[in-house]
């Protein structure tokens, strides 16, 4: 019997060492390079390289808003390079939006170690290439948050004043998540990257539009429906019944991405 426990607790200690030790490669799924955004159909999108304060250089592609239209800054999900996201961005850019696309260190061939406060960097960086090569103020600037990205955009958020921030399945914080899917650990006291959204989208003074998936199979839905409740207003909200997390897009949230910043 005392052999039968020994083992159970040292089976709990051992998967519990090495979730800990590739959180990190859970939480950042770094992915290879994109095709050149031609390739994708995009082509009047270019691709520049934005340095972070650090020195790291970070693929990422840009398009000029045309007639006074605000410009998104692109914070994406955890998965797949920037590529994967051309569909998205391709129907702002027909209704005239600019689209600066920012791919993380350590995502679509770039170098460095993605963590909560490198990627802080890394949106620091998009914000200032903005500043520095473009006339678009921050009051025309929509902050859109993909998933992981939504944890950088609501900390961009608390920063800087723009013209909205847009977060596409949120969570409330990695931390919710580890507890969520690991239930015998004390997940508080381990996760690294916290990411702690629920706590700072109250200090968040510019519109909010939040949307979900409410079959969301990654992110459980009530994480938005929290993340609304605490939100100040003016917010507004697209639950969408049938979606799940990678398929908004199916259900044409553009639109209502582009009428709420109307």
């Amino acid at each position: 019997m005392d052999k039968y426990i020994f083992s159970i607790v040292l089976i709990y200690l051992i998967f519990g060492f090495c979730l800990f030790l590739f959180q990190r490669k859970i939480v950042f799924n770094t992915t290879g390079i994109p095709k050149k955004p031609s390739e994708y159909g995009l082509n009047n999108v270019r691709e520049i390289n934005i340095s972070t304060i650090d020195s790291v250089s970070l693929l990422s592609w840009y398009v000029k808003p045309k007639n006074n239209k605000p410009t998104l800054v692109y914070y994406h999900g955890n998965s797949f390079d920037i590529g994967e996201r051309a569909y998205r961005i391709d129907r702002y850019i027909k209704n005239d939006w600019g689209i600066l696309l920012l791919s993380w260190r350590g995502f679509s061939g770039n170098k460095g170690k993605p963590s909560e406060n490198n990627l802080y960097k890394d949106a620091e960086a998009s914000l200032k290439w903005i500043e520095e090569n473009t006339t678009t103020k921050k009051s025309n600037i929509v902050i859109y948050g993909e998933s992981l990205g939504t944890g950088v955009a609501i900390e961009m958020a608390t920063r800087y004043k723009f013209k909205s921030i847009v977060l596409e399945a949120p969570f409330t914080s990695i931390t919710d998540i580890a507890k969520k899917r690991y239930k015998i650990y004390p997940t508080k006291y381990l996760v690294l990257d916290k990411f702690d959204n629920i706590s700072k989208i109250n200090k968040i003074t510019v519109p909010i539009l939040i949307i979900s998936g409410k079959k969301d199979e990654i992110v459980p839905h009530v994480h938005s429906v929290r993340l609304y409740e605490k939100a100040n207003v003016p917010k507004e909200s697209v639950f969408i019944d049938e979606a799940m997390h990678n398929n908004l897009y199916d259900f044409h949230i553009d639109k209502k991405v582009i009428q709420f910043n109307s």
